[in-house]
């Protein structure tokens, strides 16, 4: 009959037979061993085309069933490892890096506005940065990066630290402390060589950092490749 051509055509795509029982060498060699020996002597046979049309439902249900399962794992697979995507490397603390790059560096370029709003630098040795990277440093009340602070208190200090091929801009704003209560909170001794009195020859600057832009090779720490631009580390929003 018609259906058994066809049903010969049909050969398993993956797993063989499938799982599902279809002898791989096609139905027509078993329906030939149930001509040859019928079930039960003389008992009735069963029509040819019925046991033909049940094996191949079987084999094919199985192999259904086989594909969907199959399709089910790779989906799985590919939805949690992306093909050709490698796993990324932990990210960098900014912050920790930071704050190795600045105490490795220990002196910094702090960068004032002039009266023209040109930049105009100078090195200094500031304190330590707290948990938020404020900073303080102490100076001569009658120099210019005070005049500039006073009129323009937008300023960025720049840390670099060659063993580590990195560098911090600390961008931020400063104000100028001239009380002493505050100015004895946050004195360095060091400063006494430089300062005869700590109430009228010296005044602190306090830099409180909006944001750092870090840099550090050996930190893992870089630019964009096209760029240039370094990473941001956000600290307060500027209201």
């Amino acid at each position: 009959m018609a259906l058994n051509g066809w049903a010969n055509r049909i050969v398993p795509q993956q797993g063989g037979n499938c799982a599902a029982g279809v002898d791989p060498r096609g139905p027509n060699r078993k329906l030939a061993r149930m001509k040859r020996n019928p079930p039960g002597g003389g008992a009735r046979r069963r029509r040819p085309g019925r046991v033909h049309v049940a094996a191949l439902v079987g084999g094919l249900a199985g192999c259904l069933v086989l594909a969907a399962a199959t399709a089910s794992a790779q989906t799985a697979v590919t939805a949690s490892t992306p093909t050709g995507a490698p796993a990324r490397p932990p990210q960098p603390d900014l912050a920790r890096v930071a704050r190795n790059i600045i105490t490795a560096a220990k002196y910094a370029t702090l960068v004032t506005l002039d009266e023209t709003k040109g930049p105009r630098t100078r090195m200094v040795q500031p304190q330590p940065p707290d948990s938020v990277f404020t900073v303080w440093f102490a100076t001569n009340p009658r120099t210019r990066k005070v005049q500039d602070i006073a009129r323009d208190g937008r300023v960025v200090m720049h840390y670099f630290d060659p063993a580590r091929e990195g560098y911090v801009s600390l961008i931020g704003r400063a104000r100028v402390v001239r009380d002493l209560p505050t100015k004895l909170a946050h004195w360095n001794p060091a400063w006494d060589a430089f300062y005869k009195s700590r109430d009228t020859s010296v005044v602190l600057i306090e830099v409180r950092a909006d944001r750092l832009e870090i840099v550090s090779d050996k930190d893992g720490v870089t630019g964009d490749q096209a760029t240039w631009r370094p990473p941001v580390l956000t600290l307060r929003r500027r209201r």
